[in-house]
């Protein structure tokens, strides 16, 4: 997929304004501790039948939540014979989300994953996506970016496809500017 360009339709620019970001940016969840169930379906959504996925990009806030969780997903992804290419974080508030972007973009891996608080993530994703080829139908999150606000401060269509492990062990997805939840699948006895 190519960048998003000023001639697509509701291109943005890649930091979010200050009407946005003071409509926003107050009251947005922190990242919480992960649980169990939401790495098993984080696991679950890389490893379902069909996928082909062995190689993978960490990109994670600074915040101990982000870090914790992207550290386990090494652990648990590495353990099951995966490979993580780089690991790359970034700060809640940058000049231009240029270098984090291009980090998490310099290698081809299979997927994504993401650990982050929406804040950053929403402004490094308007980055990844005007200046990089990155898909967001390619990575996977976790639960703290399963909100409506991530697509609504990100712009229009920036993570479409973007997909993500609820606390529960339920998944959700991003479609335009809403995030669809799903219970977590039942396991037959």
């Amino acid at each position: 997929m190519n960048p998003l360009t000023e001639q697509d339709e509701g291109f943005r620019s890649p930091l979010i304004s200050p009407a946005d970001l003071a409509a926003h940016a107050d009251d947005l969840p922190l990242p919480q501790p992960h649980t169990r169930a939401e790495l098993a379906s984080l696991l679950g959504l890389l490893t379902a039948p069909r996928q082909r996925i062995e190689t993978a990009v960490i990109g994670h806030s600074r915040d101990d939540a982000s870090r914790t969780a992207a550290q386990a997903f090494q652990d648990a992804w590495t353990a099951r014979g995966g490979r993580v290419l780089t690991i790359v974080d970034w700060p809640e508030t940058a000049a231009s989300w240029l270098r984090p972007a291009r980090r998490l973009t310099a290698q081809t891996p299979d997927t994504w994953v993401i650990a982050a608080s929406v804040l950053g993530f929403a402004q490094l994703a308007r980055r990844l996506r005007t200046s990089t080829d990155f898909d967001p139908s390619r990575a996977v999150a976790f639960a703290s970016l399963s909100t409506s606000r991530l697509p609504a401060l990100a712009g229009p269509g920036i993570l479409s496809g973007l997909r993500g492990a609820s606390a529960d062990g339920g998944t959700w997805g991003v479609h335009g500017a809403w995030v669809t939840s799903y219970p977590p699948a039942e396991v037959s006895a």
